[in-house]
């Protein structure tokens, strides 16, 4: 009885992890149909695209167009309804949060690159960005060159982290590289002269400027670590139904007026709560991939 006991539970513990990786392996929209429940992962900090308002909602750029897209897919699945979980992810846990299927879909501002699609698929894009960095004014770093010998902060699990690293090497600059775990920590370092500098995406930081108490004191590089990039919205590397289905509502919605509707909302006008403005007009590399959306190639 007591061998009995023991093989039951021995079975049962693993028989947990098989039943939670069929679940992240199911197929996302016979989920969506079979519960009519979404997981969105979201960021906290990621203004303007996915971002936490003082009374707790999560909105943004990237938040209102996945909610867009949700609402094609409950027509697609002809359900009455679709109940939307936001689940907050990091940098560095959004991969593994989609893989073991904490998350359906992640509606942030992650960078699609040869690198990232080895382990989780990519939307059509919904924005063009490349990488920067902002210091203090007063230091007078502008160039990648002027960053040599100094502290440089990154956010860990980001595709500039290793933009940083690769020129650091190919050019000698014996830059100290930090990583931190979010990008306001990273900010906030330059802001205390901790860090001489922070690499980031070029429209968050100056997301970040604009929302800063004093935004004259910083300065966004005038040299590009690499090439704009694509944001687009993830998904799990195999679920390719899924991905083309989102792919099919983008294409809707980049048809239609919404999209710049959309746009105009978050890059050109006041922005709740603050009524901060990026005042950041559509760029024509952007207006060219909604005008006819496809996968980048690199």
């Amino acid at each position: 009885m007591i061998f009995r006991r023991a093989a039951i539970a021995v079975l049962s513990a693993w028989l947990l992890p098989v039943a939670a990786f069929a679940q992240a392996n199911e197929p996302t929209l016979a989920k969506i149909a079979k519960t009519g429940i979404v997981r969105i992962g979201h960021s906290a900090e990621n203004f303007p695209f996915s971002y936490r308002q003082p009374d707790g909602t999560v909105t943004g750029y990237s938040t209102e167009l996945c909610l867009e897209v949700v609402e094609r897919l409950r027509q697609r699945l002809n359900l009455a309804e679709v109940k939307v979980e936001f689940v907050e992810r990091t940098p560095r846990n959004r991969v593994a949060m989609l893989r073991d299927g904490d998350i359906d879909i992640e509606c942030v501002a992650s960078t699609n690159n040869a690198e990232r699609r080895k382990s989780v698929g990519f939307s059509y894009p919904h924005f063009i960005t490349g990488t920067q960095f902002v210091s203090l004014k007063k230091s007078n770093l502008r160039t990648i060159d002027d960053l040599a010998g100094h502290t440089v902060v990154a956010t860990s699990g980001t595709t500039n982290i290793g933009q940083l690293n690769t020129i650091n090497r190919e050019r000698s600059l014996h830059i100290a590289v930090i990583p931190v775990e979010t990008h306001k920590d990273a900010f906030q370092l330059v802001t205390e002269g901790r860090a001489a500098a922070f690499v980031m995406d070029g429209i968050l930081l100056a997301a970040m400027v604009a929302k800063s108490s004093n935004p004259d004191d910083y300065e966004l590089s005038s040299d590009a670590l690499g090439w704009p990039e694509p944001y687009g919205l993830m998904v799990r590397l195999e679920d390719t139904e899924f991905r083309e289905a989102i792919n099919a509502a983008l294409v809707e919605i980049y048809s239609s007026d919404r999209i710049e509707a959309l746009y105009e909302k978050w890059f050109t006008s006041p922005v709740p709560p603050e009524g901060i403005n990026m005042r950041v007009p559509m760029s024509a590399e952007l207006k060219a991939a909604f005008d006819n959306p496809k996968d980048p190639t690199d």
